[in-house]
């Protein structure tokens, strides 16, 4: 089982957003953290969880790439099975704790999926796109991303055939973190800001 969970929000919340990291930052990252407590202020129930890589890392302080995606999907699975299953939940995350949702949203039938910054595909690589499985999702998706973002900006996801299930926002002149350069006028709190609000918008629509 996937465990411990890191909680905030209320127990009793309307809805549940199960939350997993980037390939390089814990679950209690700040951007990642700025957005579960953005969340939770918001009055939904958030739970952030982190693969078997990122838990060892955290034990024994060794850097060490993800694990497979085998061992990625399972410690999904695990977290939705612990949490209820999936039509109670919003799963998704930051980067690659978004993508591997996304292969699981469907199989589970949950309530709706976020990505917190998609990766497409590799910077500097866009021709090995992530994007198949991405064309007949059923699921409910919200994607949150940086026009800037060197896994997938504006031009480049404007041409990738996407399911209608899924909506794209995005954050202005933000990288893959969401973060914008300082000419832009914009800061990086403003940014999470309007990730929280996209994201809050997104669950309060759902059936």
């Amino acid at each position: 089982m996937t465990e411990p969970f890191l909680f905030d929000g209320p127990a009793d919340a309307a809805a549940t957003i199960v939350l997993a990291h980037g390939a390089g930052a814990p679950m209690d990252s700040a951007s990642l953290t700025a957005i579960a407590t953005g969340l939770a202020a918001r009055g939904l129930r958030v739970a952030r969880f982190e693969f078997p890589y990122m838990r060892e890392r955290r034990l024994s302080g060794a850097r060490r790439g993800p694990d497979r995606q085998p061992v990625l999907v399972q410690s999904w699975r695990d977290a939705i099975d612990a949490l209820g299953g999936g039509p109670r939940l919003v799963i998704g995350g930051r980067s690659l704790g978004g993508r591997i949702a996304s292969y699981v949203a469907d199989d589970f039938q949950a309530r709706g999926l976020v990505c917190l910054g998609y990766p497409f595909h590799p910077p500097g690589d866009p021709g090995r796109l992530r994007t198949a499985h991405l064309a007949g999702l059923k699921t409910p998706t919200l994607i949150v991303q940086g026009t800037r973002d060197p896994f997938g900006g504006t031009d480049e996801v404007a041409g990738y055939q996407l399911s209608p299930s899924i909506r794209v926002v995005w954050m202005e002149d933000g990288d893959h973190s969401f973060k914008p350069r300082k000419a832009s006028g914009r800061t990086e709190a403003e940014n999470l800001a309007a990730a929280v609000a996209a994201v809050a918008d997104f669950v309060a629509g759902l059936p």
